[in-house]
C-alpha cells in the first residue's frame, strides 16, 4: 500500500518530533513505517567527519529490543575510501542508498555488522546544509525486498528526520554535560569540605566554640557576620557553615567587596542590563541572581559603597533588587554571610557604613581569634599545611616536622595569622632539602616584637584601659573647645558624635565641666556617684 505523500509526510514528521528522547520518537515512528515497507530492525546513526567514526545513535527491533550507544564508544571507525564514498553521495544529491545484496555494504560495515549478509537495507542519509551529519538505516529480512517506491518514501521526509536528529543529539549532549557538571559540583563540594568544612583544623581545640556556634546557625537562614583580623580564617568558617545548611546543594558566591571597583561593584552584585553603560554589550546576571537557592559571602562588607548599602540592605529586607539600567524588580533567596576585620559599629558612629545594614548584618556575629590567641593550633595546622603542599607539589615523600620546631612555631604570634602560617610552611618546603622541615628565617622582626609585646607579655598594670584613653581625649577636646559640646565647634562635632552621645559618655566617665571663666577653664573629673 502506498500512502500520501502529504500524509506520510506529515504522520513522520510528528512521530519523529514526538520527544526528544530519539529512542522513543524512533519507536513511535517505526510503528508507523512498518505499515509501508518491509522492516525489522530501524536505526539511527551519526557520522564524525573529522575523526572518521560512525556513532550508533539507538536502535529499535521488531522484538522491541532497544540499544542507546554513547558518542565515547564508537561502533564503527571507517578508512578514507568510506568517506570518499559519503561525499560522493552527498554530491550526486542520491538521498537514499539500497543495499538489495548485503554483499554490496561497505566493508567496514559488513566487519562489524556479520548478520547483515542475508538482509535487504535501505539508508536515508541525513545532512543539514549539505553537512553529513548521520543517517536512518531499515533493514529486513532476506534479499531484493526494497523498492522504488520505499526510496520516493524515504526521500520526502528526509528533511524533518535530520532536524529531529540534530535537535535529539543536541539535548542529549546537554543532558550530558549537565550531568558532568552535576558531578563535578559534586566532587568539588566534597573537596570543599574536606577542606574547609567539617574537617575545620582546630574545630576541637581554639575554634571548639566558633563550631558550636557555626553547628547552631547553620540550619537556619540568618545573616552571619563573621569578625577577626586578617588572615584568621574568615572565609573557612563561612564554608564550613555553607556546608553544615540545608543550602549545601546550591551554590556559594565569594564576593571580595575590598577588590571591586566601587564603579563596577554594583553590575557585580546584582547584574546589569544590555547598554546600561559602556562596554555593557550584553545583559549580565548578578552574584546575588546567580546565587539564588544557596549563600553569598561578602568578604571585607566594610569596603561597599553607600550606594551598594542601601541596595545590599532591600535585597536583606525584601529579597527584592534590580539590575543595573532595568527596571523589572527581581527576587532572590539567598543566605548573606559578611566577613571583616574592621570596627562596623565605630564606621556606624563615623557614618562610614549605614546603622540600619549593621543591624540586619549583626544578627548573629561570630568572632574568630586570632591565632596567637590559640596557640594549641599551631601544631596541626603546621601538619595539615605540610601534607597538603607536599601533595600539590608531587613531592615522594611528606617532609616531617620535629618537636622543638614545633615549639619554636608557637612562640611566634603570627600578625599574619593562619595565612602567615601557611605561606612559611609552603616556603620552608621549597627551600629544604631534606625530610625534616626547617625555619630558619622565622624571628620575630622588632616591630612586631614592640606591637605585640604589650599584648601579649606585659603585665596588666602597664595597659591603660579603653575608658581612661577615651576619657582623656574628652577632657583635651572639652579643654580646647572651652568646655562647648554642641553648635559648631563643639566638642561633639570634632568628636564625630551626637552631643547627647557624648554627654552620656561623659556621664559613665565620670568627666564634668566646672563652671569657670573660659579662659581658666580645666575640666575636673566627678568623684561623686
Amino acid at each position: 500500500m502506498i500512502p500520501d505523500r502529504n500524509d506520510f509526510f506529515r504522520e513522520v514528521t510528528l512521530r519523529i518530533s514526538s520527544s526528544l528522547n530519539i529512542t522513543e520518537a524512533l519507536r513511535s515512528l517505526f510503528g508507523y513505517l512498518e505499515r509501508f515497507m518491509p522492516i525489522d530492525t530501524i536505526g539511527l546513526h551519526r557520522v564524525d567527519m573529522n575523526r572518521q567514526v560512525i556513532f550508533s545513535v539507538a536502535e529499535i527491533t521488531r522484538t522491541s529490543e532497544l540499544r542507546l550507544v554513547q558518542e565515547n564508544n564508537p561502533m564503527i571507525r571507517v578508512d578514507t575510501e568510506f568517506w570518499d564514498l559519503v561525499r560522493e553521495t552527498r554530491q550526486n544529491q542520491s538521498l537514499v542508498t539500497v543495499y538489495n545484496d548485503a554483499r554490496d555494504l561497505p566493508a567496514p560495515v559488513r566487519q562489524c555488522f556479520p548478520q547483515l549478509e542475508t538482509r535487504s537495507v535501505i539508508v536515508l542519509h541525513l545532512s543539514i546544509k549539505y553537512e553529513p551529519i548521520g543517517g536512518l538505516t531499515l533493514s529486513t529480512e532476506g534479499r531484493g525486498k526494497y523498492r522504488e517506491q520505499h526510496v520516493e518514501l524515504l526521500e520526502c521526509v528526509k528533511e524533518p528526520i535530520a532536524l529531529a536528529m540534530s535537535n535529539a543529539w543536541r539535548y542529549h549532549e546537554l543532558e550530558r554535560l549537565r550531568d558532568q557538571l552535576a558531578e563535578d559540583h559534586r566532587a568539588l563540594s566534597m573537596e570543599i569540605e574536606r577542606a574547609a568544612g567539617v574537617q575545620v583544623v582546630g574545630a576541637d581545640f581554639g575554634l571548639s566554640q566558633v563550631m558550636d556556634m557555626v553547628r547552631r546557625v547553620a540550619p537556619l537562614a540568618s545573616p552571619v557576620l563573621l569578625l577577626g583580623e586578617t588572615g584568621a580564617g574568615k572565609e573557612v568558617i563561612a564554608n564550613a557553615i555553607h556546608l553544615s545548611s540545608g543550602r549545601s546543594g546550591m551554590p556559594m558566591l565569594r564576593v571580595q567587596c575590598g577588590a571591586i571597583p566601587e564603579t563596577l561593584l554594583d553590575s557585580e552584585l546584582f547584574g546589569h542590563e544590555k547598554g546600561a553603560f559602556t562596554g555593557a554589550l550584553t545583559r549580565k546576571r548578578g552574584r546575588f541572581e546567580r546565587a539564588h537557592g544557596g549563600t553569598i559571602f561578602l568578604d571585607e562588607i566594610g569596603e561597599l559603597s553607600g550606594d551598594a548599602q542601601v541596595k545590599l540592605l532591600r535585597v536583606l529586607q525584601d529579597g527584592e533588587f534590580e539590575r543595573v539600567g532595568g527596571t523589572e524588580t527581581l527576587n532572590t533567596d539567598v543566605r548573606v554571610i559578611a566577613a571583616t576585620h574592621r570596627n562596623l559599629a565605630q564606621m556606624v558612629q563615623q557614618g562610614r557604613f549605614r546603622e540600619d545594614l549593621f543591624y540586619r548584618l549583626n544578627v548573629f556575629p561570630i568572632q574568630i581569634p586570632p591565632l596567637r590567641m590559640r596557640r594549641m593550633d599551631i601544631a596541626p595546622l603546621v601538619h595539615y599545611f605540610v601534607e597538603r603542599k607536599a601533595r600539590e607539589m608531587h613531592l615522594d615523600r611528606v617532609p616531617t616536622v620535629n618537636s622543638e620546631t614545633i615549639s619554636r612555631l608557637c612562640e611566634y604570634d603570627w600578625p599574619g595569622n593562619v595565612r602567615e602560617l601557611q605561606n612559611v610552611v609552603e616556603r620552608a618546603i621549597i627551600l629544604g632539602r631534606g625530610t625534616t622541615l626547617e625555619f630558619p628565617d622565622l624571628e620575630i622582626p622588632t616591630a612586631a616584637k614592640t606591637a605585640s609585646e604589650p599584648v601579649t607579655r606585659h603585665s596588666q598594670t602597664t595597659i591603660r584601659s579603653l575608658d581612661d584613653v577615651m576619657a582623656d581625649h574628652i577632657r583635651q577636646t572639652l579643654t580646647a573647645t572651652s568646655g562647648r559640646i554642641a553648635g559648631p565647634g563643639g566638642a561633639a562635632e570634632r568628636l564625630n558624635i551626637n552631643p547627647g552621645t557624648l554627654r552620656s559618655r561623659m556621664k559613665k566617665l565620670g568627666i564634668t565641666i566646672t563652671r569657670r571663666p573660659e579662659r581658666n577653664y580645666t575640666p575636673a573629673t566627678d568623684h561623686t556617684q
